[in-house]
């Protein structure tokens, strides 16, 4: 197997870059560019040379010893000055090196996972962990990745080989131990409905987690003129829309990232809604409109005269421009976007919204749709086992839940997803 390094620090320039390398001969390049290895697991700083001994920089080197490594084999880690030349003379020294080659994206991660380091659910937290951008998000990728998924995963099938194997033995008992066979089916029976029920209140959070991991869209309709980009605007704290006094000045959609108290959330400003729009363009930006709204987790109503009966089911109506209107319906939830006034409210309750929407404080565990997927084909199996009166059948049928399971951490033959899965990573990670 080829020895691989990458940069696994991220963009440059940085005030520190990390280059890694993993494999056989990755104490021999050490050896080469830093005049020798230094203790396992000790920082150690050393003079890097290319081989006519030309100095590179000074580096903090260290060896991770296989298997207690990230990827199981020979490690080395460089860190050096995060500029682009030096970096670039580091990684140019390193490909020169006989047995050495530039890390595929995901390589890093792919090689811990057949070394028996990661198993796929962990390495999908360990992508999410990568993306995460608020703290909610950085909590459940830090969940998967340090394996939650993975010890739910083993105990059930531990248990089902378990089930299985009395199974199996049940069709080892002649006639005249019919009690016997008896019993072992009461308590298999028991046995996988309370499986099928844990893996069915998992599938259940699924929702909530996966919402939480891409993040929440929400998006404001409302007439023209009902003051949705002044909203925008101000809960961006950043002029990102047009306002303007003239009705449909918002033709397409516009984008702004929000942190709502740790759930990540895409707040989408929209054209006004009205029949009589003034072209083709404008026409075009109400139909976005109302699709984006249709696929939306939460649709804010913003409204400047009426009480919303135009709101679509499930909206959260609010009057807008509270400053031109002196008093609201008791109850209401009113903003300004010039005088600030309701801002704090309205985002304490999009706050509530986001965290209702996204399950807070649920201890979530698939995250992913095909997590989702093998698991509830793990159910589905069990469901089958489970009301099967033939011993053989059943045993298939369990069989095919252990397969299940082998797919949702990669036990079992799954190379059609693993490209996609470590494709997700930076080259290096």
């Amino acid at each position: 197997m080829n020895t691989i390094f990458s940069l696994s620090s991220g963009r440059l320039p940085s005030g520190v870059a990390v280059v890694r390398v993993s494999g056989p001969d990755a104490g021999s390049a050490v050896r080469a560019i830093a005049g020798g290895l230094p203790l396992p697991r000790r920082a150690t700083l050393k003079r890097l040379r290319a081989p006519d001994g030309c100095a590179i920089d000074d580096a903090l080197v260290l060896w991770f010893p296989a298997p207690a490594s990230f990827t199981g084999e020979d490690v080395a880690e460089l860190q050096l000055t995060g500029g682009t030349a030096v970096v670039a003379a580091l990684l140019r020294t390193l490909g020169d090196i006989d047995g050495l080659r530039p890390a595929q994206p995901g390589e890093f991660a792919r090689r811990a996972f057949d070394n028996g380091k990661l198993d796929l659910t962990q390495a999908e937290g360990l992508a999410d962990l990568i993306d995460a951008e608020t703290e909610a998000q950085r909590r459940q990728a830090l969940r998967q990745a340090s394996g939650g998924l993975k010890a739910l995963a083993e105990d059930w099938h531990a248990r089902l080989l378990g089930v299985l194997g009395e199974t199996e033995a049940s069709l080892d008992f002649g006639e005249d131990e019919e009690d016997v066979s008896a019993r072992l089916v009461g308590d298999q029976d028991a046995q996988i409905a309370c499986l099928a029920a844990e893996i069915e209140a998992h599938l259940g959070r699924y929702r909530f987690a996966e919402r939480l991991r891409r993040g929440l869209t929400i998006v404001l309709l409302g007439a023209p003129n009902a003051g949705k980009s002044s909203l925008v605007n101000a809960l961006a704290k950043r002029d990102v829309a047009i306002v303007s006094p003239e009705a449909g000045t918002t033709r397409d959609l516009i984008e702004v990232h929000l942190d709502l108290g740790g759930v990540a959330a895409t707040l989408v400003d929209t054209a006004g809604l009205r029949d009589n729009t003034a072209g083709v363009v404008e026409a075009e930006g109400v139909r976005r409109a109302r699709a984006r709204a249709d696929d939306a987790d939460l649709v804010l109503f913003l409204c400047a005269e009426g009480k919303g009966e135009d709101a679509p089911p499930g909206a959260l109506v609010v009057q807008s421009k509270a400053d031109l209107r002196p008093s609201g319906e008791r109850g209401t939830l009113r903003v300004s976007a010039v005088t600030g006034e309701g801002l704090f409210e309205l985002e304490t309750v999009l706050i509530d919204h986001a965290r209702t929407l996204t399950g807070w404080g649920q201890d979530a565990t698939i995250t992913h749709e095909r997590q989702r997927s093998a698991l509830a084909g793990c159910r589905d199996a069990l469901i089958e086992a489970g009301g099967e009166v033939d011993a053989v059948l059943r045993a298939e049928s369990l069989r095919l839940a252990m397969r299940c399971l082998g797919q949702l951490t990669g036990r079992v033959n799954v190379e059609d997803i693993l490209d996609v899965v470590f494709r997700r990573f930076c080259i290096g990670k």
